[in-house]
């Protein structure tokens, strides 16, 4: 996975939690976020469910990019994130 910063690039960024949660979220400045998520200052659903690991970032050309496929991905149920998202599925039910 790249590590690069891109500060001032908006990306989508999707962790998986505690339990196989996945959490997505947007930003500009990716280090920065994170180092807000493992303080604990992040949001309350990562917060409540660390650790957590980042397992894909997607680069967009503007803030409104950004949110719009952020919230289309939310809008998706569980097992159709992993797959629009390319990720193993896992069941959080077991």
């Amino acid at each position: 996975m790249e590590k690069a910063n891109h500060r001032g690039n908006w990306c989508v960024y999707v962790l998986r939690c505690r339990n196989n949660y996945l959490y997505i979220g947007i930003t500009n400045n990716l280090q920065k976020r994170m180092t807000a998520h493992d303080r604990g200052n992040g949001s309350k659903f990562v917060k409540s469910r660390r650790p957590f690991e980042l397992m894909k970032v997607i680069y967009c050309s503007s803030g409104r990019e950004a949110k719009k496929l952020e919230y289309s991905l939310k809008r998706l149920k569980r097992q159709d994130k992993f797959t629009a998202l390319d990720l193993e599925y896992c069941d959080v039910s077991k």
